[in-house]
């Protein structure tokens, strides 16, 4: 097993730390004893065949498996030197902190304006109407859909373009002005140009915030992200610069899972 902390020396202190992690769905383990850390602002990409859990690695970040019935969790979570598991932390203000994008794009039956605005308004970031309406526009600014939607906010956020849906819901993940964002293969159901405008999009949102991408695509991995962890059988194989797990993997398994002879 290769060791878990990336290979360079970098003096910053990770914004999660997960020690001794593992995950159960009733009888069954799908997380084995994973321990990882995360540098802030930077692209962090789970790679791995399907069912080896990585999802449900990334969704113990925010607590998103307290949702699924007969799933526990054991080991520690800390992110900013706290536990996330601990019985006195609420998940509401949790998963505003640590936002996800999922797979597929999953506006709300609301106007684009209200899809951004419904984030901040629950969590009170606005005290007047000018501010929630600022808060929209910066948020729809930051996840690149200012220019295509302005002069159209009351209508319908389904009735935009898949690739402008997962924009909708990056603009309204970071409405609420997070530190983390996790993203679930966002580009899985997108075609090859909304796919390079979200990759582009994340490029620009890790100078602000922590991102951290589940994704089937090698080629996605290597061209967004700065570290990435192989994820096989529940097991965390390897864990690098991205570069070093593409170019000089230490672990067969991973030479093996790069080069295509399984997954």
């Amino acid at each position: 097993m290769a060791s878990n902390s990336p290979s360079d020396t970098q003096e910053i202190d990770p914004v999660v730390v997960c020690k001794n992690v593992n995950v159960f769905y009733g009888d069954k383990q799908a997380i084995n004893n994973i321990s990882l850390d995360i540098l802030p602002k930077t692209i962090t990409a789970f790679i791995g065949p399907s069912g080896c859990g990585k999802s449900t690695f990334l969704r113990a970040l925010n607590r998103m498996n307290d949702t699924i019935e007969g799933c526990r969790m054991e080991g520690e979570i800390l992110i900013d030197n706290t536990n996330i598991y601990h019985p006195d932390i609420d998940v509401v203000p949790l998963r505003a902190r640590v936002g996800m994008v999922f797979q597929k794009p999953n506006p709300f039956p609301k106007s684009i304006f209200d899809n951004v605005a419904y984030g901040p308004k629950i969590h009170g970031l606005a005290k007047t109407n000018a501010e929630l309406a600022d808060i929209v526009e910066n948020a729809l600014r930051g996840s690149g859909l200012w220019e295509e939607v302005k002069d159209r906010l009351d209508q319908p956020g389904t009735g935009l373009s898949g690739g402008q849906q997962q924009r909708l819901c990056i603009a309204r993940t970071i409405a609420v002005a997070p530190e983390i964002i996790l993203m679930d293969e966002p580009c899985s159901a997108l075609d090859p140009i909304a796919t390079a405008k979200i990759e582009a999009l994340m490029t620009d949102l890790a100078k602000d915030f922590t991102i951290i991408i589940v994704t089937h695509s090698m080629q996605q991995a290597a061209r967004v992200s700065k570290k990435t962890a192989f994820f096989h059988l529940g097991d965390l194989i390897e864990y690098d610069n991205t570069e070093t797990i593409f170019t000089n993997p230490t672990d067969s398994k991973t030479q093996d899972y790069i080069t295509g002879r399984f997954g």
